[in-house]
């Protein structure tokens, strides 16, 4: 199974899990570092989760993983928090942000520019509106533009 469909597969047995059970499926990696294979699943929830909600998602997927065995070589399953830089995967990520600082990447320059680090003023009509920390100005970026986004803690 190509690392795509160990993807779609793994949020499509998993999915149904966390939503029951409160929480939110952030991102799946299936990467290769050095000669192991890791699983990671990144999981969220309102008032953020614990070792405990790991643990039990874990549980959960261990078993439907053994029971599907959608990945034929060896790998280590790793279920934790996305942490307080989470990535902001889809739409409905970044627009829960808004307000919040962000750093984003863009596939093009945008002012000269293809990283912004700042405070999400807005997200509408596909665009984010990103108040700049270093140049103290506002800058409109194009989601279909956007290679990555993330929250940025800025000090």
């Amino acid at each position: 199974m190509s690392t795509p469909n160990i993807k779609d597969h793994v949020e499509q047995i998993t999915q149904p899990f966390l939503s029951e059970n409160g929480f939110e499926l952030v991102d799946v990696e299936y990467v290769k570092e050095g000669s192991n294979w890791f699983l990671r699943v990144f999981v969220d929830k309102d008032g953020g989760i614990d070792i405990d909600d790991c643990g039990r998602i874990s549980e959960f997927l261990s078993e439907q993983l053994d029971a599907n065995d959608p990945i034929p070589t060896a790998y280590f399953l790793e279920v934790s928090s996305p942490g307080a830089e989470r990535p902001l995967k889809k739409s409905e990520d970044v627009l829960k942000a808004v307000g919040k600082d962000v750093f984003v990447t863009t596939y093009e320059q945008i002012d000269g520019a293809k990283e912004f680090e700042g405070r999400l003023l807005s997200f509408e009509n596909e665009e984010m509106l990103v108040a700049t920390k270093k140049k103290q100005k506002q800058v409109t970026i194009p989601y279909s533009k956007v290679a990555s986004a993330r929250l940025a803690i800025i000090f």
